[in-house]
């Protein structure tokens, strides 16, 4: 039998053998049928409707979303929580389907893991939005339009990624059901040289702006504030005192 060559072995373990040709790459296949299946199920899916919007600030990022989940044109539930920590000093905000938007977020963590224990390093924002827009184009995570905000050694980031995984780096972003509204307030509120709590002031009123006229967006608001410290997410059922 033939003995096989260092080469060969490279060829197959090319991600435990040094090779990063493709370190921002999912470790997962093709789904195919994924858009077939989402308009297959119509509204007996659990969606976030849903209204997030993201701030940059020179100290952080601020991003902020709304709490309520439909099913077709029922309130499916009044307490979700539209943002989470993928990164230690990075977060995700969804809106489309829930069942997609977790899984989406189960995955981000493990590969963040992975790179971290591959590397010995943090993975920049920029390279954590390549993976999440890699995700995205596999077509397995229909349909989420998510905001990624965090904070790496160049700085804050906010990028707006759509359904279809094209990333863009913003100062300011909305998605979801309400945008529309809330990208009104943003943008007459939204200014340079923003502080922490000025933007979390700007992002509860294009919220609640949305809240006010989008019947898929209610229910209390969730604001998460990422600097290099770490993600703090906060719960609110109401806007009091947070304007």
């Amino acid at each position: 039998m033939r003995t096989p060559t260092h080469d060969e072995f490279s060829g197959r373990l090319d991600s435990l053998n040094g090779d990063r040709s493709n370190v921002f790459g999912p470790e997962l296949g093709e789904f195919p049928h994924a858009e077939r299946r989402a308009d297959s199920l119509g509204d007996k899916e659990t969606k976030t409707g849903t209204t997030t919007v993201g701030i940059k600030t020179e100290e952080g990022v601020v991003l902020a979303t709304d709490m309520r989940a439909s099913m077709g044109y029922m309130v499916s539930s009044k307490d979700v929580q539209k943002v989470e920590e993928i990164h230690p000093t990075g977060a995700l905000t969804i809106a489309g389907s829930v069942s997609a938007a977790q899984s989406l977020i189960s995955s981000l963590r493990a590969e963040v893991r992975l790179y971290e224990a591959r590397r010995g390093e943090d993975m920049s924002m920029q390279a954590l939005s390549t993976l999440v827009g890699n995700f995205l184009r596999s077509g397995g995570f229909y349909v989420v339009q998510p905001i990624l905000g965090g904070v790496d050694e160049t700085g804050p980031h906010i990028y707006s990624i759509d359904p279809a995984g094209s990333i863009l780096e913003e100062e300011y972003t909305v998605t979801g059901s309400g945008s529309q509204y809330a990208l009104g307030v943003l943008e007459q509120e939204f200014k340079d040289g923003l502080s922490i709590e000025e933007a979390k002031q700007v992002a509860t009123k294009a919220i609640r702006s949305a809240v006010e006229r989008d019947l898929a967006s209610g229910n209390g608001i969730n604001i998460a504030v990422v600097t290099e410290d770490g993600v703090d997410i906060q719960r609110h059922q109401n806007f009091e005192g947070l304007e």
